[in-house]
């Protein structure tokens, strides 16, 4: 393909060569430049793609895009741009097609909520035999195959590839969770979704790396709703008008408020032992009687936003409810099959917020007692590790604090800082620094009634130390250690 087709909707000044080169593919990594690609170079917040740029031209690339002046070489095309992220992003469109135009594109946005809205619109598009295929924090899902993604959202070359594979796979929609970074950083670029769907809004994310406050975080969540035709938010979010402040698309609304086209109401916890879920109904824009097997209101919220993106499909009522009965998203309060009385969760809360919410929602069901075990990742804020004591310490009726992702610092120092928000608000805990042994513990301690939840590496199937990632699946986990003591209690 011709590198002036690739820049067709670009802003650029050729400092050399000719943009009439052929090039073979689009590459933003130098270690995987290939002769005959384009080298973009990307800036990043560690590492600036121009330092390898050297690199890339002895390994052939033919072209490339820069922001900086300088980088001229002997048969290389260089082309210079002011943001070499938005390019990357406009080219991949081209080069996979223009994809997004052949599927029907969800994008959803917001603190919390995202993965499992995802999956729910995903189970009702799917019961409907509407084939869809997912972007987001557990990978590009297509049918049963996962492809594994560094970021929620991934870099826009990633995203268009994806998008391609998912209509050779017979896909007729795409449903992607858009993070704050991926629309800052351009991810999402080049894509006028048909639907934007905002979930709600709350701190996260703010630091060097990432945004600089909360305004910048909530302006880039907005992003998504001048990109999109026609935007469903949570009307009950006291973030929700500001987040839709210049919207270019058509606006609607879901929530408990009587103002919400999509209104819910009646909502009632069910639980009992390995199952746990709601059930409430809906008026409005529909008028449904409708049951998820996920715990607590946040999940009304979720499946409101799903049903409120269905609705707009040519699918049924049964279809929408059969799709959210069924739905089961990996490592948010997935509970995992034990003997006994009592319910295991894994959960993905690795935050204070996250937790809290996790956890005040399974107070709700009144249990025998909540246990949460739970470490913090290494190499982050402390922070974190107080508050996340401090809401264990406050919510659980026993804490197991044990490692997560330690990275490269010593666990027993991170531990250490979780038992200071632990000690500051008198909480009930153990410290089992391995996290096989704190499951057991768990397990082998369980009484009927009982609600554990295992926190913090949710879909995650590895455990980080010292910069190496060694396999960690939590449910091989329990399934192995319940094997185990069927294994003692029935010796022959």
């Amino acid at each position: 393909m011709k590198l002036l087709e690739l820049l067709q909707k670009c802003d650029y000044i050729t400092d050399a060569g000719s943009i009439t080169v052929d090039v073979k593919d689009v590459i933003y990594d130098s270690r995987k430049v290939v002769p005959g690609c384009v080298f973009v170079a990307l800036k990043g917040y560690n590492v600036d793609g121009h330092k390898f740029i050297p690199d890339a031209v002895e390994r052939g690339a033919k072209a490339l895009i820069v922001e900086d002046k300088g980088h001229v070489y002997d048969g290389v095309t260089t082309v210079r741009v002011k943001n070499s992220r938005a390019v990357l992003a406009l080219m991949s469109v081209e080069f996979f097609g223009r994809p997004a135009e052949q599927l029907t594109t969800v994008a959803v946005t917001g603190t919390k909520g995202k993965t499992t809205t995802v999956a729910m619109i995903r189970s009702i598009l799917e019961t409907a035999g509407i084939k869809t295929g997912t972007i987001g924090t557990l990978g590009i899902l297509i049918g049963d195959r996962i492809y594994k993604t560094n970021n929620t959202t991934p870099e826009s070359y990633e995203i268009q590839q994806a998008m391609r594979r998912m209509i050779d796979e017979g896909c007729k929609a795409m449903v992607i969770e858009a993070s704050s970074l991926g629309l800052k950083r351009h991810r999402t670029d080049g894509i006028l979704f048909d639907y934007g769907v905002f979930t709600n809004f709350s701190s996260d994310h703010i630091g060097d790396s990432e945004h600089k406050d909360m305004e910048e975080y909530l302006q880039c969540k907005g992003l998504l709703f001048k990109r999109c035709r026609h935007g469903i938010i949570n009307i009950d979010d006291e973030s929700a008008q500001a987040v839709i402040d210049g919207h270019t698309c058509t606006i609607e609304s879901y929530g408990y408020s009587e103002n919400a086209d999509l209104v819910a109401h009646g909502d009632e916890l069910v639980a009992k032992a390995g199952f746990i879920g709601v059930h409430f109904n809906t008026t409005g824009e529909k008028d449904l009687s409708v049951d998820v097997a996920i715990p607590g209101r946040f999940s009304v919220y979720n499946a409101l936003a799903a049903i409120a993106v269905c609705r707009h499909f040519d699918i049924s009522d049964e279809d929408i409810l059969r799709g959210l009965s069924r739905v089961k998203v990996k490592g948010r309060v997935e509970v995992v099959p034990v003997p006994g009385n009592y319910t295991m969760l894994i959960d993905y809360a690795h935050n204070a917020v996250s937790m809290e919410n996790v956890l005040s929602t399974l107070r709700e069901y009144k249990p025998h007692r909540l246990i949460t075990m739970f470490g913090a990742g290494g190499n982050r804020p402390k922070s974190r590790r107080y508050e996340m004591g401090e809401v264990s310490g406050r919510l659980s009726d026993l804490s197991v604090v044990t490692e997560d992702n330690s990275r490269y610092e010593d666990v027993m120092d991170i531990i250490a800082d979780i038992r200071i928000g632990l000690d500051k608000v008198g909480g009930s805990y153990i410290v089992i620094p391995n996290r096989i042994d704190a499951i057991r513990y768990c397990i082998e301690n369980a009484e009927d009634g009982d609600i554990i939840v295992l926190a913090g590496k949710g879909h995650e199937d590895y455990q980080e130390i010292r910069g190496v990632k060694y396999h960690m699946d939590e449910r091989e986990i329990i399934a192995d250690i319940i094997d185990d003591r069927s294994d003692d209690e029935n010796p022959n």
